[in-house]
């Protein structure tokens, strides 16, 4: 390549940074596809999650809809949750950056670890998602003892802390992502601010015992509810 050859390479590159007004505004608001779908996919979460929601359902099918509802509530969450992926595949924005070998697959396996987790804190407190638990006062005959054990000895919302880790895990991350998972952060801080409300409703005196000891997702050394020292 001779002089000729170097001269003529600047044109190009300023050629193909120059894009007109109107296609750097398209640029810039493709965030709004996934981020309008994800306020919408939240709206839908909460309905489903809500005490309305639950109540229409066992007036509808009885009391067999409890085994069940949590199954179709995981269901619909998976199955809209796709659209939201097929938007940021599509309308991904600029790379901001991407975490190489072998740190990517590290943070993948670390990604699966928390997704096992989270069916812990599941299996640690079912009680805590039976609808006629939530929906019965605390002198029901259909009330739960608090009964905290497992995970729950250590924060009280590990679902909280799943969701961060699992998003802000992700080994890469885009301008529509970035936006898409502080979206994210907000409305999962927000839901679990709301789910201990209903904890209180549902356990009272004993759920506050527990809320002024432990920590909501990170845990305070070897700290653990005072009912797990001896376990």
């Amino acid at each position: 390549m001779g002089i000729q050859g170097l001269h003529t390479r600047p044109a190009k590159l300023q050629k193909i940074r120059h894009t007109t007004p109107t296609e750097v505004s398209s640029l810039q608001y493709t965030v709004l596809y996934p981020a309008l779908y994800l306020v919408g996919f939240a709206a839908l979460h909460s309905f489903l999650a809500s005490l309305t929601a639950k109540k229409a359902a066992r007036k509808r099918f009885g009391d067999r809809v409890d085994p069940w509802y949590p199954v179709f509530f995981s269901a619909v969450a998976v199955i809209t949750v796709l659209p939201l992926v097929a938007l940021l595949a599509i309308f991904p924005g600029k790379v901001i950056y991407v975490i190489p070998a072998p740190w990517f697959w590290l943070l993948v396996f670390a990604q699966i670890l928390v997704g096992i987790g989270s069916l812990r804190a599941f299996l640690d407190a079912p009680h805590r998602f039976l609808i006629r638990a939530q929906l019965a006062g605390q002198q029901s005959p259909d009330s739960f003892a608090l009964a905290i054990r497992g995970i729950y000895c250590r924060i009280r919302d590990p679902f909280l802390l799943s969701g961060f880790l699992l998003i802000w895990l992700t080994p890469f991350m885009t301008e529509n992502l970035l936006a898409v998972y502080l979206l994210t952060t907000v409305y999962l801080f927000l839901g679990s601010i709301h789910w201990e409300s209903r904890l209180v409703f549902q356990f009272g005196q004993a759920y506050l015992d527990y809320k002024g000891e432990v920590a909501r997702m990170i845990p305070r050394g070897n700290k653990r509810w005072k009912e797990c020292e001896h376990r």
